[in-house]
């Protein structure tokens, strides 16, 4: 079974980008994120209203990390570390399966720049290097088409379409569910 240690948590660099741990500070930035209608478009969960909510987000990201259940990274830029643009990381980790679900969420101002790509891959390495998964799972949205074209784009497969499989604020919705190998890891 699959054994992870997140308690010396790891800083990963790409070209421009700083994946750091999420902090208290960052309360602000997570409150946008989860509060704003346009970037929770696709995303079937309870809206933040408060910094209160966004530090018990915050509070959670940091139990998974102390339980080794989960590890979520802030996504900066390398010359402004300290402003979190968004966040990418793994959850719903399945150890007996070596496979674990990723998402993401990014700042409208910074979309279609190729950042969450550039996370995503590094990522992706991350996890089929360092904490030795057989396979990544990224549960999508069908309306999403951006980001099932990302998730295309660096190698993930489409594995299932879900019929009205959840049911979110008065409706049942569908879900795609995609997935990628090592071996299929797209890194341009």
């Amino acid at each position: 079974m699959l054994q992870l240690d997140f308690s010396s948590f790891p800083e990963i660099e790409t070209s421009r980008l700083l994946l750091r741990r999420i902090t208290k500070r960052d309360a602000p930035e997570i409150l946008f994120l989860r509060s704003s209608n346009e970037v929770m478009q696709y995303i079937d969960r309870e809206r933040a209203k408060s910094l209160g909510d966004a530090q018990d987000y915050i509070n959670k990201i940091d139990a998974g990390i102390q339980n080794n259940d989960g590890i979520m990274w802030a996504i900066t830029f390398l010359n402004k570390p300290g402003k979190l643009i968004g966040y990418i990381g793994y959850w719903r980790i399945v150890k007996e399966h070596y496979r674990a679900e990723i998402g993401y969420m990014l700042h409208p101002d910074y979309w279609r720049q190729g950042i969450t790509k550039e996370a995503l891959i590094v990522l992706a390495d991350y996890a089929f290097n360092n904490m030795k998964l057989h396979s990544i799972e990224a549960n999508v949205n069908p309306s999403n088409a951006a980001s099932a074209s990302l998730l295309e784009s660096i190698g993930f497969v489409k594995e299932a379409y879900f019929k009205e499989d959840y049911y979110f604020n008065g409706a049942f919705h569908d879900t795609l569910i995609y997935s990628l190998l090592q071996k299929n890891l797209l890194r341009k």
